[in-house]
Order: structure tokens, then sequence, then C-alpha cells
């Protein structure tokens, strides 16, 4: 019998690389999507493409949006300054609907494929405080599914998987390394350099920075 198949949002950075081990140590044929909405990080995408291949994806897809129609986020609109402290609220980075987006596109590719799942690295814990990363939200996303497809009216509906939920980042970059994840593929930074060099500055920096402190191991992202 093959082994279910789940389709797996990858972004190129810590999280989602760390989801997409677990999905396969879970035993799933993975299939990983990651999203070019126009972020001013677009180089996260290659990074997306090696981490796909370092963790044995059937197959890895870059699906194409415009967010700038949208705009309202410092990741799509560069005339909106990248926050470098701490901020009180939902950051400027927050992009309107995105993970509700993203999603979406992931349960129609699942569909397609006969998938039984969909992973997703959202975290509840050491995050910027986005809405669309609650547990509430993962929940309501999951019935909006079963009501939106023909294989949910069917009874074959596609569960939200979204295994770092309650994790710290401390716990996060320990269940990976675990799992074989290179976390030098990966990239977090909000604004890297041209050639992939993390500013070490913005709030997914910090985050990410604390995260390896807290867990006792090197980290080894380069910064500019």
């Amino acid at each position: 019998m093959s082994a279910p198949r789940a389709v797996v949002l990858v972004s190129g950075g810590l999280d989602s690389a760390t989801t997409l081990a677990i999905a396969r140590a879970e035993g799933r044929d993975c299939y990983a999507l990651s999203i070019d909405y126009g972020q001013r990080h677009r180089i996260e995408l290659e990074a997306a493409r090696r981490i796909a291949i370092s963790l044995g994806a059937v197959e890895q897809r870059t699906m194409r949006i415009d967010t700038a129609g949208i705009g309202g986020s410092a990741l799509t609109d560069a005339s909106i300054p990248v926050p470098e402290t701490p901020t009180t609220g939902i950051p400027v980075t927050y992009v309107p609907a995105r993970n509700s987006v993203f999603l979406a596109l992931a349960l129609g590719w699942g569909e397609v494929l006969g998938a039984t799942e969909i992973y997703i690295g959202v975290n509840a814990i050491d995050y910027s405080g986005y809405p669309d990363c609650r547990p509430e939200f993962i929940a309501a996303f999951e019935r909006l599914a079963r009501l939106a497809t023909k294989a949910g009216v069917e009874g074959r509906g596609l569960h939200i998987r979204a295994p770092l939920l309650e994790f710290t980042k401390a716990e996060i970059i320990r269940r990976g390394l675990e799992l074989g994840v290179n976390y030098g593929l990966t990239i977090s930074c909000y604004q890297p350099n041209a050639s992939g060099s993390a500013c070490g500055r913005c709030d997914s920096c910090r985050v990410r920075r604390a995260g390896f402190e807290a867990a006792g191991v090197t980290d080894p992202t380069r910064y500019a």
C-alpha cells in the first residue's frame, strides 16, 4: 500500500522546514508547495527548493499570485519599512489573508493529488502575533475545507495539520535537528541582502536568533 499523500507548505524558513521533516517522519509522501506572492524576500523561494530536495519531497511546486493589489504589508510594499525594533499589536509585516490564501491553494492541489492532509508550520508561541497563526484559525479552515471541496462532501475531507502550533522556537529547532534538518539551508529574514545574508534586526531574525540561543545550539544563519 502506498503512503498517504500530504501537501506541505514550505516557505524556505525554519518552521516550514521542520514541518516538512515531521510530515516525512510520520510516513507521508510529501508534496512541497511554495508561494511566490510578491514578497520582498523572494530569495526564500530558492531556500524552499533546497529544503524540499534535502528532505525528500516527492515534488516541489511554486505557485505565483500577485498581492500587490492588496498591499498593506511591509513584506509586499517596499514603501513600508520593515520594523527593526519590537512593536506592539499586529506588526506591519502581517500580510492580509496570507495563510487563508496559501491554505486554499494547498487545498486545491491536495484535492487533485488525493492527499489526506495539509501541513502548515504556523506557531502560536514564539511568533509575531499574526491572527492567521492561531489554533482557532486552523480549526476554522479545516471546517471550511470539508464544506468547500468535492472530497469533503464525499467524506474524504483533508485535515489541516499544524504540528508546531504549541512549540517554542527552541523546541522546534531541537525537533528539527533530531529529524536531520539542515537549518543552514533555511532563511527567515524579512529583508535579506542580495547574497541571502540575514539582516539580524527584523522581528523574524530576532525570534530565530533567540530560538537557537534557547536551544543551546549554534545558529548557522549568515548575518550581514
